[in-house]
């Protein structure tokens, strides 16, 4: 939002100018709306909600960090908090719900009308990661025999309340699912022309317990903005619409980036988060790789003689166990890419790892070469040898423990996104020593 509308919005908020306010404000796009009410004192931001129609005001409400939509409901009256959620669509209720601590989701649920809170009861029951807590009952089913014309009418009656029109749902007389029919089909065709004519079938669809990033990889796979929910026996019950799954493949790609740098995912906004508990959610980590790390002092140790006996030996070990980790981390970001996108299975773990072992083979030996150069420039033929065969071992070691890790933490139901960075780099480093002393025993 530009320095001269919010320079404006604060003028005509210490003037006390309601008018000027509210034209201000209605022309700013939804989204910088909210940024306005969040920037807001506590008495302006009241101010300014109440001065937005009705409509209007549940659309911003939508816009707005579950933690600041809570700070908004406090501030408004009983009255003026229930119409804020009885504005809000099922899906945007749901998640600010499911974000809140228990007891103030009661406190929140007592203020809606009976079928609100019935509709709420029912979507909060579902799993918090599944995909029944992103669904919305608001949708436009048609029937079959149906034709163009009474979907247009029935378009007219009902849209309105609809998450999406764009694309129209076809159930039997029992609700079950039977296909899809969009929009542009319907007004181009002719006004007698049966939905059975223009439905694509089959749907589609997901089930309401499938985890939610099922719906991120399925909307993708077949670039549709909106996935119909089914029950087991096939019933229609709600859809997914594209604005809620960009925010959990937004939500799922920072979890992924926390853990990917030894760092417990945020339960709330960076901004919102405490110095303390920044704290608490990368101590453990960093605790426990100073535990794993305490192997690498351990292989030093035991292999303290022939370090003492050729000390150049020391002049190497940066390079080599740094290689180790940056190879290993290649081919594990590389797999967990895979299989969070679904281009990988855990079914396909061998033939990814004879991959990967070729790969690692052909970086060891290119890599070799260089070491070995290096080698002997520091101290001579025999030194060349151990350093080049074990980038040569190294790679090839590291790149397959970079690949493996993923696979193993996906079997064990573990998010493989633990096994990247840090975590491979600590391993590599241990295992980099390890070659890298018992190749210099047996050669010098």
């Amino acid at each position: 939002m530009e320095e001269r509308t919010t320079a404006t919005i604060k003028a005509f908020l210490a003037g006390r100018n309601w008018d000027g306010l509210q034209a201000a404000i209605r022309r700013l796009p939804v989204a910088d709306m909210a940024e306005v009410l969040v920037d807001a004192g506590k008495t302006d931001r009241v101010l300014i909600y109440r001065i937005l129609p009705r409509e209007l005001a549940a659309e911003v409400a939508a816009h707005l960090e579950p933690d600041d939509l809570h700070a908004l409901i406090r501030e408004l009256s009983d009255a003026e908090a229930r119409q804020l959620m009885s504005g809000l669509r099922p899906d945007d209720r749901t998640y600010f719900l499911g974000e809140l601590p228990a007891q103030v989701t009661q406190e929140i649920l007592n203020l809606l009308s009976p079928e609100d809170l019935r509709e709420a009861r029912e979507l909060l029951g579902y799993p918090e990661q599944s995909v029944g807590r992103l669904m919305t009952p608001d949708y436009l089913a048609v029937r079959p025999a149906w034709t163009v014309e009474q979907v247009l009418a029935h378009i007219r009656h009902r849209g309105r309340d609809s998450e999406t029109i764009n694309t129209i749902y076809v159930t039997d007389d029992r609700w079950h699912l039977v296909g899809t029919v969009e929009l542009r089909h319907v007004i181009l065709a002719s006004p007698t022309t049966p939905v059975s004519e223009l439905m694509h079938t089959p749907a589609v669809s997901l089930k309401a317990f499938d985890d939610r990033e099922q719906a991120v990889a399925i909307m993708q796979r077949h670039d549709v903005f909106a996935l119909p929910v089914v029950e087991a026996g096939g019933a229609l019950l709600g859809i997914v619409t594209s604005d809620d799954v960009l925010d959990v493949a937004q939500a799922e790609a920072t979890e992924d980036f926390h853990r990917a740098s030894a760092v417990s995912p945020l339960v709330e906004r960076y901004t919102a988060t405490g110095p303390m508990q920044l704290v608490r959610r990368r101590v453990m980590w960093l605790l426990g790789l100073v535990v794993v790390n305490l192997m690498s002092s351990g292989v030093i140790a035991i292999f303290e003689e022939t370090l003492a006996a050729t000390i150049a030996l020391a002049f190497f070990m940066p390079l080599l166990i740094d290689s180790g980790g940056n190879i290993g981390a290649q081919a594990a970001t590389m797999v967990i890419r895979g299989l969070v996108t679904g281009d990988l299975t855990t079914g396909r773990w061998a033939r990814t790892l004879v991959k990967e072992a070729a790969v690692g083979g052909v970086l060891g030996l290119s890599m070799g070469v260089t070491a070995s150069v290096l080698g002997l420039y520091r101290g001579g033929y025999g030194l060349a040898l151990v350093v080049g065969l074990t980038m040569v071992v190294l790679a090839f070691v590291a790149n397959l423990v970079g690949a493996m890790l993923p696979f193993v933490f996906t079997r064990l139901r573990i998010d493989p996104a633990v096994a990247s960075g840090p975590l491979i780099t600590t391993v590599a480093d241990t295992l980099g020593l390890f070659i890298y002393f018992t190749i210099a025993r047996l050669i010098l």
